[in-house]
């Protein structure tokens, strides 16, 4: 008799199903090693893990045995069958299985409350689901890796061992998703960021990134279009201080929800804080002048550089980092100006990732635990953002309790041409920083008021926009971007006069060009120009020098045969122009 087949595109049964396979592993886990301690395996995104207590140190040799042992469990198909215990049953349960970390789990749960269980075969977990009906409804099972984890992710805890999985309903598309990923690994902007001697990381400054000439190119240029796209929309740009003192982020609130993430220093004997956010020096700005109803909305712009402190085990690249340049604006309005300045920010923000060849979707977070207000602020802000983002027509989901501490907010996540999510663009409508700072303006009734307030981040961090930027086009970037748009290769040292003439020409049309007229075989060559992922290739011999045509390669679409050295840089500008993908 078949198998049901679960629902593989419903969320909720992909999770179940994730999580089913993480007791699946488990189960094999316990049946090679009946010593081993289980921790804690829920389903992630696109996989599962478990977190085991194991003195024998898990190898690739053993994920094999493990997944061998998997596919016997799936092919028994078992059923899973949810029961529940008393607080005391399930405690004895623990103890007589020698499962403490599971104790540790059931002795943290409220008195008197009745704790639910999964028994599998000779299997039991305590889990409180949900869960598949049966083993055998898992298709395709792969083992990935093996890593360290602290005990509830507590440095102080011992250090355990955690194996991830991933499982799809078939063999073909878990080998998508295995291609995927190695391609993804192919297109690391660390990777990518070598080769392209876009930026370094170092010992001497961990989690503080070196930019290099090249990714200085690229920075630049990410700059200059977002400075031009703001000042088309009534934007005016600041700059605020690096440090401010302390006193200063008791006001904002920052001392009490975010000092755990901030650096410190004193000067003249009185204390100081590097800025983790941008927001309170544009309230000191907004604050320099007293502003009439008629002069709002005020929209402050700034590439402003914050730090913030990182634990040194989740540093990665240009993703974590300690110090970024957030893309910042703080937009102060009257109240009946809100949706519609909402609204101006989502169509920017549409308008920039869709030039960057992004589809996106969106999240409302709602009021966090740990937050600053009254409950009245925080339902008519979040009540703001629905209205908005339904005005505006885009579908989306609520991320409840994730908002920041001083609003709910609007979070964009990017889809990249590896399907993966990266959470980038953000709009927070705040009340609470302009009433904290006694932000006014004078309205109709010659009353002071204080007026709403939206921060709001497009790239979210140009650091990391860059990265994600690298990985989504495996570092072959539009030709607006690319640090090199034009490599000129000489054959021989014969043709060098000629390739700096015609490279200097194409430079006075604005282009970056680059010769490599070095003495070596053009082979060599032409894999590094490809290694560095330069936009166009020329090769340059006799025959060209005197035909006055280059033959021209494109990274992206391969070899475009010979054409004439004007219509060639024609072709140039205009991509350049119209900021082509």
């Amino acid at each position: 008799m078949a198998l049901e087949k679960p629902d593989f595109s419903d969320p909720e049964v992909r999770e179940a199903y994730r999580h089913t396979s993480s007791h699946i592993m488990a189960q094999a886990i316990k049946r090679l090693w009946p010593e081993a301690q289980l921790a804690i395996g829920p389903a992630i995104a696109d996989g599962f893990y478990y977190d085991i207590d194991l003195e024998h140190r898990i190898s690739d040799e053993d994920l094999k045995a493990i997944e061998k042992e998997m596919k016997k469990i799936i092919g028994a198909n078992l059923p899973l069958e949810r029961f529940e215990l008393e607080r005391d049953e399930a405690l004895s349960w623990a103890r007589d299985n020698h499962e403490p970390y599971k104790e540790e789990l059931i002795e943290a749960l409220p008195d008197g409350e009745r704790i639910s269980f999964y028994k599998q075969g000779e299997f039991v977990d305590l889990c409180k689901g949900p869960h598949l009906d049966s083993t055998g409804q898992v298709g395709a099972v792969k083992l990935q890796s093996v890593a360290g984890a602290y005990w509830r992710g507590d440095v102080k805890n011992k250090m355990l061992q955690r194996i991830y999985g991933t499982s799809f309903p078939s063999k073909e598309e878990l080998k998508a998703y295995l291609d995927r990923i190695e391609e993804a690994k192919k297109r690391d902007h660390r990777l990518i960021g070598k080769e392209m001697d876009l930026f370094m990381l170092t010992e001497e400054g961990p989690g503080f990134p070196f930019f290099l000439p090249n990714g200085m190119i690229i920075r630049n240029e990410l700059e200059k279009f977002w400075r031009e796209e703001h000042a088309k929309r009534g934007y005016t740009e600041i700059r605020t201080p690096l440090i401010l003192n302390e006193a200063l982020w008791h006001t904002s609130g920052h001392w009490d929800h975010y000092k755990n993430n901030m650096y410190f220093t004193q000067i003249d004997e009185a204390d100081f804080a590097v800025k983790p956010m941008n927001c309170p020096g544009a309230m000191l700005v907004y604050k320099r002048r007293i502003y009439s109803y008629r002069d709002l909305p005020v929209r402050l712009a700034e590439l402003g550089q914050v730090h913030r402190h990182e634990l040194s085990g989740t540093l990665h690249g240009l993703f974590r980092v300690r110090t970024f340049t957030q893309d910042d604006a703080h937009i102060y309005m009257l109240p009946e100006q809100t949706e519609d300045e909402l609204i101006r920010v989502m169509e920017l923000m549409d308008y920039i990732y869709k030039l960057f060849g992004f589809e996106y979707h969106v999240e409302i977070s709602t009021k966090p635990e740990d937050s600053m207000g009254s409950k009245e602020d925080w339902d008519i802000a979040e009540k703001a953002l629905v209205s908005a983002v339904n005005r505006y027509g885009i579908p989306f989901v609520i991320n409840e309790g994730d908002g920041a501490f001083y609003g709910p907010k609007i979070d964009f996540h990017l889809e990249d041409s590896l399907g993966r999510s990266w959470q980038c663009g953000t709009i927070q409508l705040d009340f609470q920083m302009p009433q904290r700072f006694e932000a006014t303006y004078v309205g109709a009734d010659g009353e002071k008021h204080i007026p709403y307030m939206i921060h709001r981040a497009l790239f979210g961090s140009i650091e990391r926009f860059i990265g994600i930027l690298t990985e989504h086009f495996a570092g072959k970037y539009p030709l607006w971007l690319a640090p090199v748009q034009v490599k000129i290769l000489t054959i021989t040292e014969a043709q060098n006069d000629y390739a700096y003439a015609l490279a200097e020409q194409m430079q006075q049309e604005g282009l970056r060009v680059e010769v490599d007229g070095r003495n070596e075989k053009i082979g060599y060559k032409i894999r590094q120009a490809r290694n560095a992922r330069d936009s166009y290739i020329i090769v340059i011999g006799d025959k060209e020098k005197e035909s006055g045509v280059v033959p021209v390669r494109s990274n992206k679409a391969g070899e475009l045969g010979e054409m004439p050295v004007g219509d060639f840089i024609a072709r140039c500008l205009t991509e350049i122009r119209d900021k082509a993908l």
